[in-house]
């Protein structure tokens, strides 16, 4: 198997992560890529079109994006619980995944307008309403935390990488000083083996 890998790509660090925790990483294979809003990666758009990481290819040769597909075929491959299968809790998970995800799509958004767009045109209201949607993504899970406790599973995978991508690319907004019941969850999940990895070709 292999992955189009960027190290600082929260949705690559999704997919290590849950093939960490399930026993697959040394099964996959890392491929270099250059994967950029601008300046396209002619390799990666010859196995996805829309050129973008993580995209994976299994043994068989299928090629699947994105990180949610890429996710649930290993998962189905370990015959993994990442994904319940049934029931209130598979609902629940993965609502946690989208939020995660959207919590990463904004962040990223927000990256691209600090480093993609020329400064003249940059729009600090449209910037500040993705960090905003990160900041309400935060009160929710500060209010009620007890979604996220005593889970490993594909829901708490995305939060914690997106928690990850915060730190990398925004530490400057300290989200831990306004959100400590996040704080002690992160701390704590942070610290799985899966999460501690460093990835790199």
């Amino acid at each position: 198997m292999q992955i189009f890998f960027s190290p600082n790509s929260p949705y690559v660090r999704k997919c290590m992560v849950a093939s960490h925790e399930l026993g697959l990483e040394g099964r996959i294979k890392l491929l270099a890529s250059n994967a950029n809003p601008i300046k396209r990666d002619a390799d990666i758009i010859a196995k996805n079109p829309l050129g973008k990481v993580p995209t994976f290819i299994t043994e068989e040769g299928q090629t699947l994006y994105d990180s949610r597909v890429i996710c649930e075929y290993l998962d189905d491959l370990a015959n993994g619980t990442l994904h319940p299968r049934t029931g209130k809790t598979r609902w629940e998970t993965l609502t946690l995944q989208s939020l995660g995800d959207g919590m990463m799509d904004a962040c990223l958004l927000a990256r691209y307008e600090d480093i993609a767009r020329p400064e003249a045109m940059r729009w600090p209201e449209w910037r500040a309403g993705q960090m905003d949607k990160v900041e309400t993504a935060l009160s929710y899970l500060e209010a009620d935390i007890m979604v996220m406790t005593d889970r490993v599973d594909i829901g708490s995978i995305t939060l914690g990488c997106a928690l990850w991508y915060l730190d990398l690319r925004f530490d400057d907004i300290d989200w831990r000083a306004r959100y400590p019941k996040v704080k002690a969850w992160y701390v704590k999940f942070s610290q799985r083996p899966s999460m501690q990895m460093a990835w790199s070709l």
